[in-house]
């Protein structure tokens, strides 16, 4: 009897780790995918960021203003090629 007893509490014990195993690999697995989900929004929000400066430069450029740009310590200033002509 004492053999089935401790045959029944490592089939427990076993069956125990392999619950918390299963959730622990599946709890993984969300917040993985979680986690790639929110890189997508960021990549598409700095995506949508880039157009609406290019959007907007453009935009000035074509006024046939002159639309200063920085970079770091320099600073150029652009306008339509189109403005130059007339």
């Amino acid at each position: 009897m004492e053999k089935r007893d401790n045959q029944k509490i490592a089939i427990l014990v076993l069956l125990f780790l392999l619950i918390i195993s299963v959730g622990y690999i599946a709890f993984d697995k969300i917040r993985e995918t979680k986690l790639q989900e929110q890189m997508e929004i960021y990549e598409q929000g700095a995506q949508y960021g880039y157009e609406q400066a290019i959007i907007q430069i453009v935009q000035q450029a074509v006024t046939c203003n002159e639309v200063p740009l920085r970079v770091e310590n320099e600073t150029i200033n652009m306008i339509a090629s189109e403005c130059l002509k007339k």
